[in-house]
């Protein structure tokens, strides 16, 4: 008896079927159009800043600049000019002092409270974070106009300790921001190994944390620089006419009254983009931007 073979389903779907080549994928022509419009956005505003720039630049060395393209003369006569009206040199000595204390104060303080956010748990510890941050979170005018009266009552208005009170509050948060991932990133197996030789919490903190925590310091004490030179809202409505820091002097020199040349008050823009672009470069070579943001994540423990 003989037995007729019979193919499966199965075994027919196996040797019928092949491999299906995927298509490959192309750009569809909105997608090249709206990332041509973005380039061409970005290029343009760029484009108009650095115009914007260099014409405040050329107009800070002309002896004579009108309805031409080039000035009919160039000079440098301006900057000892506006050196000499706005008395830059006492204005940047207000400005180092105001900024230097406040970055000093913002890391002796910032760093323990960063360093108990990110070590401790607490009852209340996501409502003291948000209180943190809150300063960074609303424009600084909302708060500033509250600030300066309070200031005017305490007899603290047109002080230099006031004006570094006033930029001491957004600063310290920013240090808290930027130093609780770097505290996070470090295993406390560290700390407690330190303790176990014997080490107290002083030579623990010298010994193990600072070397540890030092890129971090590093980082958020130049960006509390950079944003202490140009924070202009809080330290206008505080500062006095002796404890001006430069950007409040630049506002002065340009809308205050009388006749000023032009000429003048663009050596003193240029002088106040430079400083910021100095310290600004200085913090991007020891800092990244994503190191504000990325978290290392939690090790899982044995």
């Amino acid at each position: 008896m003989t037995h007729a073979s019979t193919t499966t389903p199965m075994a027919t779907s196996q040797s019928t079927s092949k491999p299906a080549s995927s298509p490959k994928r192309r750009t569809p022509w909105a997608s090249r159009a709206w990332s041509g419009l973005v380039v061409g956005l970005m290029t343009f505003f760029l484009i108009n800043v650095a115009l914007m720039i260099a014409s405040v630049a050329t107009n800070s060395m002309a002896t004579r600049w009108l309805g031409t393209w080039l000035p009919s003369g160039w000079t440098l006569s301006w900057y000892g000019a506006a050196w000499q009206e706005f008395q830059l040199g006492d204005v940047l000595l207000v400005t180092l002092e105001v900024v230097l204390s406040v970055v000093v104060l913002s890391i002796l303080i910032g760093v323990p409270a960063a360093y108990t956010l990110a070590r401790r748990e607490f009852r209340g510890k996501k409502l003291l974070t948000g209180l943190f941050l809150l300063p960074l979170m609303i424009p600084p005018i909302t708060y500033g106009i509250p600030l300066a009266t309070l200031m005017y009552e305490l007899h603290l208005a047109g002080t230099l300790p006031g004006v570094i009170i006033a930029n001491l509050l957004p600063a310290l948060p920013f240090v808290i921001l930027v130093m609780t991932p770097f505290i996070e990133q470090i295993d406390p197996n560290l700390e407690s190994a330190a303790k176990v030789f014997g080490a107290r919490t002083f030579a623990m903190f010298r010994h193990v944390l600072m070397p540890l925590l030092a890129p971090g310091i590093l980082a958020a004490s130049l960006l509390v620089l950079v944003r202490t030179i140009a924070m202009f809202e809080l330290t206008f409505m505080t500062a006095g006419s002796d404890t001006q820091t430069l950007v409040v002097a630049l506002y002065y020199s340009v809308f205050a009254a009388g006749v000023r040349a032009s000429q003048s008050i663009d050596a003193m823009a240029m002088v106040y983009m430079v400083v910021t672009l100095i310290w600004l470069l200085i913090a991007m070579r020891f800092v990244s931007p994503t190191q504000l943001v990325s978290r290392v994540k939690e090790q899982p423990q044995h």
